[in-house]
């Protein structure tokens, strides 16, 4: 549905913009149009109006002017990052309640002691009456506030509050059924005391009408109202006091009421999103004319950086104006990530944020200021205002023109560039720091010119190394578009080669814009897929050798910013090439953080002493175990190196498969030890392709390594119990499943070219890489021997637990068991399997005839010195082979 809305309007009018109130249902419905371009259109005539009677003075021709707005309709809800950081911090308090309730059992005693001891001092009509007015005042007051909101026709508010009541009310009754059936006693007993001299009856935990209503008063937007939010509070200590004084609560139990109410009010208002109240075009024409405009008619353009929100304003006697909404919405949005980026950034990498509406008006209307006083090209700011308690408007002179993203390749000439140049340049010479020069803020006037925009995230008096990030970025914004060799050259002639030397220790992906990291992502992504696709083509044709295809793609690979800093050192060879410190914490560490958090977790809930039944445990039999788990790092240590013809350190290659036990923990076994073998082989010096072609072909060969020993290991299982054992069932289930995997994967059309793509990608160069290890018969025995030694070694620890807890199964046996378990729980991308892997392989040994009693520890036993036991070693050679530049 699409038109425009005509607003009657008083040029003299005193209006109000905004009721402070006011959600979308006090706008009257606009009929919107979803094209955003600038279409002016003629402004209706105003209706005529009657002859003034008597004496009366005439009013002016244009009293009254009809005004088109033409925008989007504005979401009816907006979820608020804010209502659920709330949220948070009141579950947190109720976690903090009931632990205070476990742990401070005499603090708590005695607090509720020394009110009982004082309640008598209290004369009992002033108690009686006290408990009569909280009684009809704690109805009196949400029944007055919503009878005032429905007047004021803002019912949307009163039915968010009926809900949140409703579920608060629900959330209390959960509770009190909690603390009488299950809370610990310590619990029960903060929460509740003795209703009478019986001993029969308890309080209860939880108000079941006073946290409903905190929810209520929560929910429809007291905190913005002084009086009524001072009404609530008075309401609800007289309540809490009078239930104190009368020992039908306690001290925790108020708490716990209030927290629940709190939380239960801001977690609806997340869920369901908070009634909009942004200003419409339609406010926004009554403020201009306010401010001395005579706007006749809005089109919502294209938002600014920010989502902040553009009209472009078409005035009865004057220019095109081009008008900034800011508001409280406006400034929530993005929350999150700029939380993310202050923590893992320093602060001279990130602008900070405005605390106030005010703060933002001003510093956006500073920054304009003071770019058009250095020089700069930059649109002009010609007014601001508030519009009410919840906006601003900034107005600046409209500028036309396309963005550089809008812009071709070809249109992007030397002189545009040149002169958006000379205005960071300018900027810069006033110490004011843009922050924001990607392609939509970099506006091409004509064929020589641009313009810089978007100057609200900027800074004044900014320091050299966020200068410094300005020119990097603009860098990158430009080599995107016409590449690094233009890019540097027409900075170099404006900037000069210092200036521009300066910035390359800024040209990393983390003091970027997100825009165009995801830029620079997708540019190298779909740069090494062509050159992949081409090489590919090119070595089956004969028309180049596999070793210059792989150059080929090494080359293609190269990322923009590193081709950047190569054309930067072509200029200015003594320009420094040590990257600036712009991060205080690196993704990594909180992932290292993170991943031994939850080691430690899932080792204390999974692994637990009455499951490994230690005092059963036969010890000789577990240290053969553990010695079996040792050797399998060496054997993948041989398995790698022999598919590489280089020489690779064995010690080294130890601790890199070492380090690959603490990397499972965060990825899929699989996907992890590729990943990290890969890159040590690069860091070792081999390239790229040759890298991945070396981990493809030891993948290759550990595949059909682990067939043929299934299909061995299967037969001599069948010969030694004629095939009635339970493992040979399971060796069927398992091939029946891979067949009919297989036959899924070949007949869904997606599925089919997303696993075509990745064992392409993955095994690309293989065979010429299995040519030249032909060459070296060394090689593929140790690769060949580190695959069946590997097997062979987890196959021993596994055998060596279940003898550990007296289980009877033959090796070969449980290296059937071992072989089809662990592939089909390893194929659930769990990190490390964890789950998947403990099941199967609980279930295989059941099958084949090993008590649950011995089956469960045996497994447990395994996947704690296989899995678990090598996670702090794993660590420490991580850290250690990250040191030495060795991954």
């Amino acid at each position: 549905m699409t038109g425009t809305a005509d607003v009657n309007v008083d040029k003299g009018s005193d209006e109000s913009a905004t009721d402070g109130s006011a959600g979308p249902e006090h706008t009257e419905p606009e009929a919107v149009s979803l094209d955003k371009a600038p279409v002016p259109r003629t402004p209706r005539q105003a209706r005529p109006q009657p002859e003034p009677a008597g004496d009366e003075p005439a009013a002016p021709e244009h009293a009254e002017h009809r005004l088109a707005v033409d925008e989007p309709l504005l979401p009816p809800r907006a979820h608020r990052p804010s209502d659920l950081l709330r949220f948070i911090a009141g579950l947190l308090g109720i976690v903090a309640v009931l632990v205070l309730a476990q742990v401070a059992v005499a603090t708590t005693t005695g607090i509720e002691n020394d009110i009982a001891n004082n309640t008598d001092k209290v004369p009992s009509l002033l108690s009686t009456i006290a408990a009569l007015v909280s009684s009809v005042a704690v109805l009196a007051v949400p029944l007055a506030f919503a009878v005032e909101r429905l007047i004021k026709r803002d019912g949307l508010r009163v039915a968010d509050g009926v809900l949140a009541s409703v579920l608060a009310y629900g959330v209390s009754l959960g509770i009190d059924w909690w603390v009488a059936a299950g809370a610990p006693g310590t619990v029960r007993d903060a929460l509740t005391q003795l209703r009478d001299a019986s001993g029969d009856t308890l309080t209860d935990p939880v108000h079941g009408y006073l946290a409903p209503v905190i929810a209520y008063m929560t929910a429809v937007g007291m905190s913005s109202r002084p009086r009524w939010r001072v009404a609530l509070w008075i309401v609800v200590i007289l309540s809490g006091t009078t239930e104190l004084i009368s020992g039908y609560t306690t001290p925790l139990s108020l708490l716990l009421t209030v927290l629940i109410g709190w939380s239960v009010a801001y977690g609806t208002l997340y869920a369901i999103g908070s009634p909009n109240i942004r200003p419409t075009g339609k406010t926004l024409l009554i403020g201009l004319r306010k401010v001395g405009f005579t706007p006749s008619a809005a089109h919502r353009a294209h938002d600014a950086p920010g989502d902040t929100r553009r009209y472009l304003v078409t005035q009865q006697d004057g220019p095109l104006l081009d008008v900034h909404i800011i508001d409280r919405e406006q400034q929530a949005s993005g929350f999150f990530y700029r939380a993310w980026r202050r923590l893992r950034l320093r602060s001279v990498a990130v602008r900070r944020s405005p605390q106030s509406l005010r703060q933002a008006l001003e510093q956006e209307a500073l920054i304009a200021y003071a770019a058009a006083a250095s020089g700069a090209r930059a649109p002009q700011l010609v007014a601001t205002s508030e519009l009410g308690p919840d906006a601003a408007i900034l107005v600046y002179q409209n500028v036309s023109g396309r963005t550089l993203d809008e812009l071709t390749q070809e249109e992007v000439t030397d002189d545009v560039m040149a002169s958006l140049w000379q205005s960071v340049g300018a900027l810069h010479e006033r110490r004011i720091a843009h922050r924001r020069l990607t392609g939509e803020s970099l506006l091409v006037m004509d064929e020589k010119t641009g313009c810089l925009v978007n100057l609200s995230g900027g800074d004044i008096a900014a320091g050299d190394l966020t200068l410094r990030i300005d020119v990097a970025q603009l860098l990158t914004t430009f080599a995107l578009r016409i590449g690094p060799e233009r890019s540097v050259a027409v900075a170099t002639r404006v900037l000069g080669p210092e200036r521009v030397a300066a910035a390359l220790p800024l040209l990393q992906p983390v003091g970027l814009s997100r825009s165009t990291r995801v830029d620079l992502q997708r540019m190298t992504k779909e740069r090494k897929a062509a050159a992949q696709a081409l090489a590919l083509e090119q070595v089956a044709a004969g028309e180049r050798t596999q070793e210059q295809a792989e150059e080929d793609i090494a080359v293609a690979g190269e990322d923009l910013l590193s081709r950047i800093r190569g054309q930067i050192l072509q200029i200015a060879p003594e320009a420094p090439m040590a990257p600036a410190k712009l991060e205080r914490l690196k993704p990594k560490t909180l992932i290292m953080v993170i991943a031994l958090t939850f080691a430690a977790y899932l080792a204390l809930t999974t692994i637990q002493p009455g499951q490994l039944k230690l005092s059963q445990m036969n010890w000789a039999w577990a240290c053969a175990a553990l010695l079996a788990s040792a050797v399998s790092y060496v054997a993948a240590a041989m398995s790698l190196t022999g598919f590489v013809p280089e020489r690779l350190p064995f010690k080294r290659t130890v601790a890199a498969q070492l380090a690959g036990s603490f990397v499972k923990l965060v990825a899929p076994a699989a996907i992890g030890g590729i990943a990290l073998n890969t890159r040590y082989l690069q860091k070792a010096g081999i390239r790229p392709g040759q890298a991945v072609a070396s981990v493809g072909a030891s993948q290759l060969a550990g595949l059909g390594g682990h067939l043929l020993l299934l299909f061995g290991f299967g037969l001599i299982t069948g010969s030694q119990t004629n095939g009635d054992l339970g493992a040979s069932r399971a060796v069927i289930i398992g091939v029946l499943t891979a067949a009919v995997l297989a036959l899924v994967v070949a007949a869904v059309a997606p599925l089919r070219r997303f696993v075509v793509t990745r064992v392409r990608s993955l095994f690309f160069g293989v065979v010429p890489r299995m040519l030249d290890l032909m060459q070296t018969p060394s090689k593929l025995v140790s690769g060949f021997g580190g695959i069946l030694l590997l097997t062979l070694s987890f196959t021993s620890c596994l055998y060596a637990s279940v003898q550990a807890f007296g289980g009877s199964m033959t090796f070969s046996a449980v290296a059937v068991v071992f072989l089809t378990a662990n592939a089909a729980g390893s194929a659930i991308p769990t990190p490390g399997g964890i789950g998947p892997v403990e099941i199967a392989l609980i279930g295989a040994l059941t099958v084949g005839n090993v008590p649950p009693s011995a089956a469960t520890p045996a497994v447990f036993l395994y996947r704690l010195l296989t899995f678990w036991l090598p996670v702090l070693p794993g660590w420490i050679s991580y850290n250690v082979l990250q040191r030495r530049n060795a991954l």
